[in-house]
């Protein structure tokens, strides 16, 4: 039996511990443990709790223990945006506000007098989006600024459970991209930048690549888990982790990273921070070895993952999501909603504000589960056939195939209906692409792969691919 590697992949819903080893050619995974995740309010606020979050990292870790297969490293990924500020003592500031927390309502506009918006993009390249962290800054900055003059120590989220294992203090590459405050041209943090918008320079860290030794545990948490091994950055963004399992080393493949976002786009060596792209609302964040991850993020499956849990709390229908996809499949109704407006982003209710939407847009309106899936479903694979030709037009190059990776990879009807849609073949799975791309950097910071053709060699031939055809 081969080394064990363990990736530790923390989405907006839900948490797991993936442990993975070779046999022969193909990569084998197991799952170890599970978590429900998600945000819950704090003082008026939407936070994370990642105090239990960090039991929860721990009670897997012990896990592999217990099952004895000791891992020889271990790489924390989450979502991106979100962190915390570390005063002198290595203590919190402040609650752990999460990313849909109304609190960045205005913060553009207060960006914006220090730096105008199109400036911001020329100089960062990254998407609008009022949850940026840049944003988050100056919420903290207006509400909280005696959090900003105590703090020594800027962590992202992923970067502060690193920290935690083992008391290294970093800034991963991949992951500081989504702040909106890294030079697309240095790779560095944009200090000139961060000084004009009254953020204290001094608490960002070294930003360092996916690869990177951190070193091993601290002596406490080797007590608490039972044994050493070493923390190795992943590309800790979640979508940079799942965009390297793509199972293809064709450097013209269109990816949609589908989970509670889609985040559609292509690889690219350098980053396009045009007034072309900009009006595109594309963004360049930062990948493995310095490639771009080009891309539009689209609202995703939390709208459908919303009204699921709607459903049951509402009406007692316990729907799975291959239920719901079937549904989905036996309605007529053709009704369309943006995916991309902001309104579905935290409603109160998503099923009434989808309603919503149909009725003032003057469409029929979406009643039982399987008309409100469908109209869901189908607003998504019309976005993607919108983003696709988007990303022709900014590329100048035709793209025939389109990879689905993460969870929604599963969602059949979505899949059948984005190659119907999009008019190119869809190739899905695999759907723990987040975690596999964790584990392949792991992997290949040990030279157990030896570079990322072979890692994407490795995931093509040890996981199902489906494809769906256009009709």
């Amino acid at each position: 039996m081969g080394a064990y590697y363990l990736a530790i992949d923390i989405g907006a819903s839900s948490g797991r511990h993936i442990l993975a080893h070779m046999e022969g050619e193909k990569l084998v995974l197991e799952e170890v443990h599970r978590f429900p995740n998600g945000m819950g309010e704090k003082d008026g606020e939407l936070c994370w709790n990642f105090e239990t979050m960090f039991q929860e990292i721990l009670t897997g870790m012990r896990k592999c223990k217990e099952l004895g297969k000791i891992p020889e490293s271990v790489g924390i990924d989450t979502w991106g945006v979100d962190f915390v500020l570390l005063d002198e003592k290595d203590k919190v500031l402040g609650n752990t506000v999460g990313y849909r927390d109304d609190r960045t309502e205005g913060m553009d506009e207060e960006v914006y007098k220090i730096i105008p918006e199109d400036e911001l993009y020329a100089r960062t390249g990254i998407q609008k989006a009022i949850f940026n962290t840049i944003y988050q800054l100056m919420a903290v900055k207006k509400t909280h600024p005696e959090y900003l003059e105590q703090a020594r120590t800027y962590l992202m989220v992923p970067d502060y459970f690193h920290y935690l294992l083992c008391g290294v203090k970093s800034n991963e590459y991949t992951e500081a991209s989504t702040s909106q405050l890294i030079d697309p041209n240095t790779k560095e943090w944009d200090l000139d930048l961060i000084e004009k918008l009254g953020y204290p320079t001094g608490m960002f860290q070294k930003v360092c690549v996916p690869g990177t030794v951190l070193g091993d545990l601290t002596k406490e948490i080797q007590e608490k888990v039972g044994y050493n091994c070493k923390v190795v950055l992943p590309a800790t963004h979640d979508t940079g982790s799942a965009v390297l399992a793509v199972p293809s080393n064709n450097p013209d493949t269109v990816y949609i990273s589908s989970g509670t976002w889609s985040l559609m786009g292509v690889e690219r060596m350098a980053a396009d921070c045009s007034p072309a792209s900009k009006a595109h609302n594309f963004t360049n964040e930062g990948g493995y070895q310095y490639r771009f991850r080009y891309l539009k993020n689209i609202m995703g499956l939390w709208m459908i993952q919303s009204v699921k849990k709607e459903l049951l709390e509402e009406r007692g229908l316990d729907y799975s999501y291959a239920q719901l996809c079937d549904e989905a499949s036996r309605q007529t109704i053709a009704s369309l909603v943006d995916c991309n407006d902001d309104r579905f982003l935290a409603p109160r209710n998503m099923i009434k504000e989808v309603q919503a939407a149909c009725a003032e847009s003057g469409q029929p309106v979406p009643e039982t589960a399987g008309e409100l899936a469908a109209v869901i479903y189908t607003s998504l694979a019309k976005c993607y056939g919108d983003t696709i030709e988007e990303i022709q037009e900014m590329t100048g190059k035709h793209y025939d195939s389109i990879s689905v990776v993460g969870g929604g990879a599963n969602a059949e009807y979505l899949n059948e209906l984005t190659a119907r849609y999009t008019g190119r073949t869809v190739y899905a799975g695999p759907t723990e692409a987040t975690a596999i791309g964790n584990l392949m950097v792991q992997m290949m910071a040990t030279g157990e792969l030896k570079d990322l053709t072979a890692a994407r060699d490795c995931v093509f031939e040890s996981f199902a691919v489906k494809t769906y055809q256009t009709k």
